[in-house]
């Protein structure tokens, strides 16, 4: 069944008519029919996830982070609550990691600031102690922090201190978003000063809320699309972040959680052990060197979408990395058919988001564009999700569907800059979270 949702308003569409509305971005395709009989998307746990990175192991060769060092983190939120939990990682380190005290608070100052402001430092404990260790293969939830509510939309600080020589083995490789290393303790400190800037997310997995009513979260999984390559810095420019804008301004209560890794294919990746094995010993000198681009998005799907707090929802955007490196259309199809299958059998809603043009990128070539092509008819007319968010659509050149409009063009012609992740955003009707 097509559905047009938005009239075509052309692509003069302001800014804050997209975000507000999502006017004119894409054509949904929603395929009700097909879908098996759903749980309720209203999470009926007390925390849904309001924020996530999905991390890989850290590329061999990765420089320890020196004895007594500060890690203050920003990451912004897309649902509000109270008593948010933490969850630390060290799923894919070899080594024990000791944090000495965590602390975090609402962030205070411009973009780049990891401040903090002061009527909001809370400590985090784990099972009642300050001080947590994470050993190789292990992840940790804080206990809920009481007397901290957090906005929508609002940007938490969280600040561990290191005080041994720490071999960061889980990390996040591109966290757009500038953080900060300092020497000696100051992870309590409101306003510190200087430090280095750490462009990755380490040993973060991602915080949830209490909401004070029904809630429910929804995982943005792909590929360096989704986490933000091409757009602007400490900026939340990606296109989840812009749809958590939307949804926000929609009312909904709906935490957004980006579960994208640059460079990720759905089919073939790194062969480190998937949380929780621990380690990323074994692999061959390949596979080694892809590590940062993490496991592939079958064998990452269940621990980085399905394990989500309340999550209900799942959106895809992933396969365009398998079509660079050779996969056909029937593979990326039957990858998609597992994604669809075991979301399924977890009680989630599945929304397919077709592939975005590349021609003029360096994966113009070949036969390559044939294969988006195949997969996207298929992902358009297949019937097999539940819904189909026309991603091609918003952000295509209209004279020349192979290629990105020039408008939404990051400068490779294949990502986007962040006028682009607004057409993507846009694109997600908000019907199909409610």
């Amino acid at each position: 069944m097509r559905t047009e949702l938005f009239p075509d308003l052309g692509r003069a569409a302001t800014r804050r008519a997209l975000i507000l509305g999502g006017v004119g971005a894409a054509t949904l395709i929603a395929t009700p029919g097909n879908a098996e009989p759903q749980r309720s998307v209203r999470s009926e746990t007390p925390w849904t996830g309001t924020w996530t990175t999905a991390p890989t192991a850290a590329a061999p060769g990765l420089s320890p982070i020196a004895a007594d060092t500060t890690v203050r983190q920003v990451v912004h939120l897309s649902l509000g609550g109270d008593q948010p939990r933490i969850r630390l990682t060290n799923e894919y380190g070899t080594e024990a990691v000791h944090l000495g005290e965590v602390w975090t608070g609402v962030r205070a100052g411009g973009p780049n600031s990891s401040a903090m402001w002061p009527a909001t430092i809370r400590p985090v404990t784990f099972g009642g102690a300050a001080e947590v260790v994470l050993k190789g293969g292990e992840s940790r939830v804080s206990d809920p922090i009481p007397n901290l509510s957090i906005a929508p939309g609002d940007d938490l600080v969280i600040s561990f201190h290191l005080p041994e020589r720490t071999l960061t083995g889980t990390l996040s490789p591109r966290s757009f978003q500038i953080n900060h290393l300092l020497a000696g303790n100051f992870a309590a400190a409101p306003f510190p000063a200087g430090g280095a800037n750490l462009t990755r997310y380490v040993l973060l997995g991602g915080v949830s809320v209490r909401t004070a009513g029904p809630s429910s979260a929804v995982v943005a999984f792909g590929d360096s699309i989704t986490c933000g390559t091409k757009t602007t810095v400490s900026a939340n420019q990606r296109w989840p972040d812009l749809l958590a804008a939307r949804i926000r301004a929609g009312g909904l209560p709906r935490g957004v959680l980006n579960a994208g890794i640059g460079g990720n294919q759905l089919l073939t990746g790194a062969e480190i052990p998937v949380p929780a094995g621990g380690g990323a010993g074994g692999q061959s000198a390949a596979e080694a060197a892809s590590v940062g681009n993490g496991p592939a998005g079958l064998r990452r799907f269940d621990h980085d979408v399905l394990a989500q707090p309340g999550v209900a929802y799942v959106i895809t955007l992933i396969g365009v990395n398998d079509i660079g490196h050779g996969a056909g259309a029937d593979a990326l199809i039957a990858g998609h058919r597992e994604l669809i299958a075991r979301g399924r059998a977890a009680g989630l809603r599945v929304y397919g988001g077709t592939l975005l043009p590349f021609a003029g990128s360096l994966y113009d070539r070949g036969h390559q564009r044939g294969v988006r092509t195949t997969l996207n008819r298929w992902i358009r007319e297949g019937g097999e999700f539940d819904a189909v968010v026309d991603f091609d659509a918003a952000v295509r050149d209209g004279t020349n569907p192979e290629r990105l409009w020039a408008g939404f063009d990051g400068g490779d012609h294949l990502h986007l800059n962040d006028t682009g992740m607004l057409a993507l955003a846009s694109a997600v009707p908000l019907e199909l979270l409610r």
